[in-house]
């Protein structure tokens, strides 16, 4: 009979609790994942964990059918049950078409990256990015994001929302990262910013979370008119001058239209060429 990964644990001589077992487990498979094909040495390296509990942990793994094992380079790799979780999980948090066309939208009217964010649970979650060569999003943003919400313009429209033991808990949880020298990273500098955006009910985050890029971000609300989402842009600082009027006006039209057909209304969504 196969042994569990908590048996075979157990037998090697390495003594943890089921809950280690479970973290030891993910870290081995996040390890694999980052580095997209990795030999088991190299992740008992990189993890600090003995190399014999390594490689039952990829076995157990590789029989499951979250990693495949290459015979031929020695190496692990994601294995078909990884893709099915991943598109269970995008199939559940893409953006209905409607929202994604108003985020298209704002992609065009503006010539700038446009972004629609939720809450999702306890998270702040990026579901949908509209962009093009010529206005490319922030490339650390991509579907399913869900970092550093201190330091982008969506993450803050939605902390700011937030009741403060909530958001305390959120922050507690996440922490502040150092991501440019103007990040924020106490909350004495982002408990009155975060007042400031509530009151004027928009986000402005200026090189906060990449250099030499300025973004913007507004609330989306649901029938009951609770907060539940985020319209954002992102644009090169350099682009912004005197566009600051024209982004918020253009960003609270569509984040109007998303509202509206979260609130079960019919949408008409205009169409314009890039700007």
């Amino acid at each position: 009979m196969k042994k569990s990964i908590a048996e075979a644990i157990a037998q090697s001589g390495d003594r943890v609790s089921n809950s280690a077992v479970i973290q030891r487990t993910f870290a081995v498979l996040e390890a694999v994942a980052a580095s997209g094909c990795a030999a088991a040495k190299t992740v008992a390296t990189r993890l600090e964990i003995p190399l014999p509990t390594v490689y039952r942990l990829l076995n157990e793994l590789a029989d499951s059918g979250y990693l495949v094992y290459l015979k031929d380079s020695k190496r692990f790799e994601l294995g078909p049950k990884c893709f099915e979780l991943g598109l269970s999980f995008q199939q559940r948090l893409v953006a209905p078409q409607p929202i994604r066309q108003i985020t298209d939208q704002l992609h065009r009217s503006l010539g700038t990256a446009a972004y629609f964010a939720i809450y999702r649970g306890s998270d702040i979650i990026l579901t949908y990015c509209s962009d093009c060569e010529k206005h490319p999003r922030l490339r650390p943003l991509r579907f399913g994001f869900h970092e550093a919400a201190h330091a982008t313009a969506f993450g803050k429209i939605l902390l700011a929302g937030m009741p403060e033991p909530q958001r305390t808990d959120y922050l507690e949880a996440r922490g502040m990262q150092v991501l440019t020298p103007q990040t924020m990273i106490s909350r004495e500098a982002l408990d009155p910013h975060l007042a400031e955006v509530a009151t004027r009910g928009i986000a402005w985050e200026h090189e906060e979370f990449l250099p030499r890029q300025t973004c913007a971000a507004v609330p989306v609300r649901n029938g009951a008119g609770m907060q539940v989402g985020a319209m954002a842009m992102s644009t090169p600082t350099s682009k912004m001058a005197g566009r600051a009027k024209l982004v918020e006006s253009t960003l609270r039209e569509h984040a109007g239209l998303a509202s509206s057909y979260l609130r079960g209304g019919s949408v008409t969504v205009p169409v314009a060429e890039h700007a």
